[in-house]
């Protein structure tokens, strides 16, 4: 895809989705990190009412980390793979508070190296939480990106480098999260919604669709 039909794609999509945010309810960091970590393979609908309660009872790094790993399996266990999750909560709470003084450190490599944190969830966390611009390629970003033809990728890292290049830094953070709204509401998994897309003209996956039929 050319550089102006890139532009022109991001352009749409705004104007689709001028208050395209973070769908996790989270009022820090550290509740953006939990919230963002439990959201592996689960709704964020379903996260937002698991966190609701988790907060309730454990506010904090030192609270999580102090927390018995059996109560925290309770709170979390309906997003799923609940063993390995409060596992991993509970440990990163532990080196927060152990080297970090219960922060959350703003630097991606820092992040990487804590338990259940890999370079989505990093880059989600820099971006929303300390402004910095990142694209988190997670399974919308992935799908929608290289359907429409803004990358050309099999794998979640070569998409991120593509993306990164072919969109002004300056947009990452939002086109992240408009790529989201749209596979979310329109360009769905299983049954993408072509005909009333308002990117249709553009998209690489429509085109292909349209010749086959021809």
């Amino acid at each position: 895809m050319t550089k102006k039909n890139v532009k022109e794609v991001i352009d749409r999509l705004e104007a689709l989705y001028p208050d395209a945010s973070a769908e996790l309810d989270y009022k820090n960091p550290f509740e953006l990190l939990i919230a963002v970590i439990l959201s592996a393979q689960c709704t964020d609908v379903r996260v937002n009412q698991v966190t609701k309660v988790l907060f309730e009872v454990a506010g904090d790094a030192t609270a999580l980390s102090e927390l018995p790993i059996a109560q925290i399996e309770e709170i979390i266990k309906p997003c799923g793979l609940y063993k390995t999750k409060a596992k991993n909560i509970q440990e990163t709470a532990r080196r927060l508070v152990a080297f970090y003084g219960g922060e959350v450190p703003s630097r991606h490599e820092a992040l990487t190296e804590l338990p259940g944190v890999g370079r989505k969830t990093a880059n989600v966390v820099v971006s929303n939480a300390f402004g910095v611009p990142a694209i988190a390629v997670d399974t919308h970003v992935f799908r929608v990106s290289n359907r429409i033809g803004l990358a050309k990728a099999s794998t979640v890292e070569a998409t991120e480098t593509q993306l990164m290049k072919a969109i002004d830094k300056d947009k990452w953070t939002l086109a992240h999260h408009m790529i989201i709204f749209h596979g979310r509401r329109v360009c769905k998994a299983r049954q993408p919604q072509c005909e009333v897309c308002t990117l249709n003209d553009l998209c690489e996956f429509y085109k292909k669709s349209q010749r086959r039929k021809g």
